[in-house]
């Protein structure tokens, strides 16, 4: 037979901070559970499975991207929900660094290994129900859709750089040696405003070098042969400075290339 305890606000309180759920639902799982703490989180993650499951059908279609850093990693992880508006609420954006340190922390190979995993906030919950707690207190599907490990070593230096809120995340890595992660972030936030297709001139596909070739052929018609030829290898390298990172002029600094 349970013990009754009588609810306090601290306990309500206290239950608010553990699961992030409004204190009004906290209250009455208090009330339900007699007074146990962790009874009352069991009702209200069985309540956030049930309307997590209801939900998870609706789609998904705005997000954000989230970074983390631990000792051995970066990652990067892409957490969506159903609205712009949900996904600008404090509570989307703690679960999303939530899940972006647990990424960097323990490495997990899927986003399946990961939600199986205990949350390292309060490991009597797996990470899954920690997201039908944020369903249950946001009122939309919430789903991590991917995630990215990207492990340190002294030959690396890893920059990353967020724009427009989490909107576009870029990570550079630098072989060579660790410590010239500012340089990285640098070369990361160009990439976030010029969207390089390439790394390098010899990234670029044949197909997609023909293509340029034969669009530039039919803009030049009647020169000489050499001359078509000299014209079409010039626009072919103007194509691949405008594309690849190494060659694209520096954001900050026109004078030189990345």
């Amino acid at each position: 037979e349970r013990m009754s305890v009588k609810v306090t606000p601290e306990m309500v309180k206290q239950l608010r901070e553990r699961t992030g759920v409004g204190m009004g639902k906290c209250k009455e799982a208090l009330d339900q559970a007699g007074g146990d703490i962790n009874g009352a989180i069991d009702l209200l993650r069985k309540a956030g499975m049930a309307s997590a499951v209801k939900k998870e059908g609706r789609e998904t279609n705005e997000g954000l991207i989230a970074s983390g850093e631990s000792k051995g990693a970066v990652s990067l992880v892409e957490v969506n929900a159903e609205t712009d508006f949900v996904t600008q609420n404090e509570k989307f954006k703690q679960f999303m660094a939530d899940v972006a340190q647990e990424v960097a922390e323990s490495k997990p190979t899927s986003v399946e290994a990961l939600m199986a995993q205990p949350f390292s906030k309060d490991p009597s919950i797996t990470l899954d129900q920690q997201r039908s707690l944020v369903i249950q207190s946001l009122g939309e599907n919430i789903q991590v859709r991917r995630l990215t490990v990207i492990p340190k070593s002294s030959a690396l230096s890893v920059g990353i750089y967020s724009h427009m809120g989490g909107k576009i995340v870029c990570a550079v890595v630098l072989t060579g040696g660790e410590g010239q992660e500012a340089l990285a972030r640098d070369i990361a936030m160009h990439v976030a405003a010029e969207s390089p297709d390439y790394l390098a001139p010899s990234d670029v596909p044949q197909s997609v070098r023909d293509k340029e070739a034969e669009i530039a052929r039919s803009q030049i018609q009647g020169k000489p042969e050499n001359m078509i030829e000299k014209i079409v290898e010039g626009k072919i390298k103007a194509f691949c400075d405008q594309v690849c990172l190494l060659n694209q002029k520096y954001v900050r600094d026109n004078a030189v290339t990345i």
